[in-house]
C-alpha cells in the first residue's frame, strides 16, 4: 500500500492510539498519522482541511455519549469514512454502529493481520466487520432511528445530546454560544425530524445511542 493516506486516530487513552498507531502504521508506510482524545479534538483536526482518508475512532471518549460521536462526526464530515474501535464485541452494537454510519467495527482484541486488513477495505471504499455467527439483523425501529438521525444536522445532535444530559435550554445555550430562541428552534426541528412531541420522548430515542462502558483496561493489542 504505498499511497500516502492520511489517517486520524481517536481515542483518548494514549497508550491505545500508540499501539494502534504502531499496529498499523507498517502496513501503510507512507501514511500521516494524527492523533485525538476526545470528540472537540478530533472536529478541530477535520476542520483543518487536511483530507483525512480515514477516521479510527473509539466508542467511549470526552464529549461523546456512545455513538452520537459517530452521529455528530457523519453529520459534520460526511465525506470522511468511520470505522469504530472498540473493547466491546456486542453484536447489536456492532450492527447499530454500521447503521449508523461507521464504515467499519473493528475490536481493539482484533489480531493485528485482521485489523491491518479492516483498514485497508475501509480505504478501499469497503466495509468490515469482524467475523460474527450472531450478527443481527437491523431491527426496524432501529432502522427507522437511524434515517431519523441521518437528518439531523451536527448542531441539532449536540443539542439533542445535552438535552439527554438534562440540560436545560439556557444551559444549552451558554454551552454553544447562541441564544434561547435558537436553542428553542433547534429543539422543536428535532422533534419533527424525530417524528416525536417531546423532550422526553426525544431523550428515550436518543438513549438508544448511549453504549455502557466496558472495563477501562488498557487492552492488547494482539499480535
Amino acid at each position: 500500500m504505498s499511497q500516502a493516506y492520511n489517517i486520524v486516530i481517536v481515542d483518548d487513552h494514549p497508550l491505545v492510539r500508540s499501539a494502534i498507531r504502531q499496529a498499523i502504521s507498517d502496513d501503510i508506510p507512507d501514511g500521516t498519522f494524527s492523533e485525538a482524545a476526545s470528540l472537540e479534538d478530533a472536529v478541530e483536526l477535520l476542520g483543518q482541511g487536511s483530507g483525512a482518508d480515514l477516521l479510527l475512532l473509539d466508542i467511549h471518549m470526552p464529549g461523546m455519549n456512545g455513538l452520537t460521536g459517530l452521529c455528530f462526526l457523519r453529520a459534520e464530515f460526511p465525506a470522511v469514512p468511520i470505522a469504530m474501535i472498540s473493547a466491546s464485541t456486542d453484536p447489536r452494537l456492532i450492527r447499530q454502529a454500521m447503521d449508523y454510519g461507521a464504515a467499519g467495527f473493528i475490536p481493539k482484541s482484533a489480531p493485528i493481520a485482521d485489523m491491518r486488513s479492516a483498514i485497508r477495505a475501509v480505504l478501499d471504499g469497503n466495509h468490515w466487520l469482524p467475523k460474527l455467527d450472531n450478527l443481527p439483523e437491523t431491527a426496524k425501529e432501529d432502522a427507522a432511528l437511524a434515517t431519523r438521525l441521518s437528518n439531523l444536522t451536527p448542531q441539532q445532535i449536540r443539542v439533542l445530546t445535552m438535552v439527554s444530559e438534562g440540560k436545560l435550554n439556557k444551559q444549552i445555550a451558554y454551552d454553544l454560544d447562541i441564544s434561547e430562541a435558537t436553542v428553542k428552534s433547534h429543539v422543536s426541528a428535532i422533534l419533527q425530524k424525530l417524528g416525536v412531541n417531546s423532550r422526553t420522548q426525544a431523550v428515550i430515542l436518543a438513549s438508544r445511542l448511549a453504549v455502557d462502558d466496558p472495563a477501562r483496561d488498557v487492552p492488547e493489542i494482539d499480535a
